[in-house]
């Protein structure tokens, strides 16, 4: 990846909300692009992967049991989308595969290149780490939304649906 493709998929991504332009110039060189076929898989159901992956174009399902005639896709991911917050923080196994769906790119960021800016850089490091909490939250909120909306239907219907 060039290092004007890195920093400008790193701009529109929600990791440099925070971040000054020299500061998304240093963490830019850190990240690796990956182009995806439809179909390739990004992170596969129960590995530990210690990358965080944006997503910069295209689109990308999460979906247990991938490949399988029992697979069920859980939800989409678009442009903006982050992937893998959690494993890259704590390093358990993915709960889910995150398949391609048609041609998509992603950039991803090692947490052992994010570390290595803990001396050097530490406020880039924070900042990311912000960001990464942020947008932890806004699923958290999503999912309690959707939580309470099924609830509420189940029970307007008395328990049938």
């Amino acid at each position: 990846m060039t290092e004007t493709a890195a920093f400008e998929a790193l701009r529109a991504s929600p990791l440099a909300t925070e971040l000054t332009e020299a500061q998304c110039r240093t963490l830019s060189t850190l990240l690796a692009l990956r182009e995806l076929a439809d179909g390739e898989v990004l992170v596969r159901e129960g590995t530990s992967d210690s990358h965080l992956y944006a997503l910069t174009g295209g689109s990308l399902a999460v979906a247990r049991a991938a490949g399988s005639p029992e697979e069920v896709t859980l939800f989409m991911l678009k442009p903006g989308d982050l992937v893998g917050e959690l494993s890259f923080l704590d390093d358990n196994v993915h709960y889910a595969s995150v398949v391609s769906r048609g041609p998509s790119r992603v950039f991803g960021l090692e947490r052992a290149q994010l570390e290595s800016l803990l001396d050097s850089h530490p406020h880039i490091v924070y900042r990311v780490m912000r960001a990464i909490t942020r947008r932890v939250h806004q699923t958290q909120h999503r999912l309690a939304a959707q939580s309470a909306e099924l609830s509420n239907y189940i029970f307007k219907q008395h328990g049938r649906y």
